[in-house]
């Protein structure tokens, strides 16, 4: 069970890094429109696993390669969120990123009870 602390932090990082990929999009995601669902931040605070999801885009490229465009800038993501969440942070936490399947899990499972 997730502390309060950990539970704001987890909220706090979510909202940051969400505001920091669409205002970067353009720039360094390849115009992906991302979207953070979950940040679980494991109970030491050292490691976030951030869930990504993709607005599919004809345009622009596969969730996929999206995650991987996110991955690639790890590091200047985690640089920027420590400039603006280290006052909360002794250290900040590694960040990891993960797609969100739950959308399409949750069509799976719709789609399997209504029969189709």
């Amino acid at each position: 069970m997730a502390g309060i602390r950990q539970e704001r932090l987890a909220a706090l990082l979510q909202k940051e890094i969400g505001s920091l990929l669409q205002r970067e999009a353009s720039i360094r995601f390849g115009g992906h429109f991302i979207t953070v669902t979950t940040v679980r931040l494991t109970p030491d605070l050292s490691l976030a696993r951030v869930y990504l999801s993709f607005m599919p885009i004809a345009s622009v490229g596969k969730p996929e390669e999206g995650l991987a465009l996110v991955e690639a800038e790890a590091f200047h993501i985690r640089k920027i969120l420590a400039g603006k969440v280290g006052k909360h942070l002794r250290k900040m936490p590694e960040l990891r990123f993960f797609l969100d399947d739950s959308l399409d899990r949750y069509e799976e499972i719709d789609g399997l009870l209504k029969g189709d």
